[in-house]
């Protein structure tokens, strides 16, 4: 489930990377500043999917990078399209340490 996450969250922060790039033109500083805290906060988030606050942070970035959509309107697509990975990679990770919770328990079961 962190693996999953991380993933997507890193993969995020080069698309605002990028996204950054398309603004520097165009927008004013503060465009650039809060895509950059974006950016900024991806990368972090991604470490601290340990626990649950870093999960709950994660999920209010992706609102985040569907709202930079309207200072760069591709972003629209891309936040809808990581966060729908985002919530995959928070209902194959459950599932994933569920099985993984199971398979534990059944080779503790056969020790004993």
């Amino acid at each position: 489930m962190k693996v999953l996450g991380a993933s997507v969250l890193a993969m995020e922060s080069l698309v605002m990377g990028f996204a950054l790039l398309l603004v520097m033109k165009n927008q004013s500083n503060a465009t650039l500043v809060v895509g950059g805290v974006i950016a900024l906060l991806l990368i972090l988030t991604a470490g601290m999917l340990r626990k649950n606050y870093g999960w709950i942070l994660g999920s209010i970035l992706q609102i985040a990078m569907i709202a930079y959509g309207f200072i760069v309107t591709p972003l629209f697509f891309l936040g809808v399209l990581f966060s729908g990975l985002w919530v995959a990679a928070i209902v194959v990770g459950r599932k994933g340490e569920a099985t993984r919770a199971a398979l534990v328990k059944a080779g503790e079961s056969k020790t004993l």
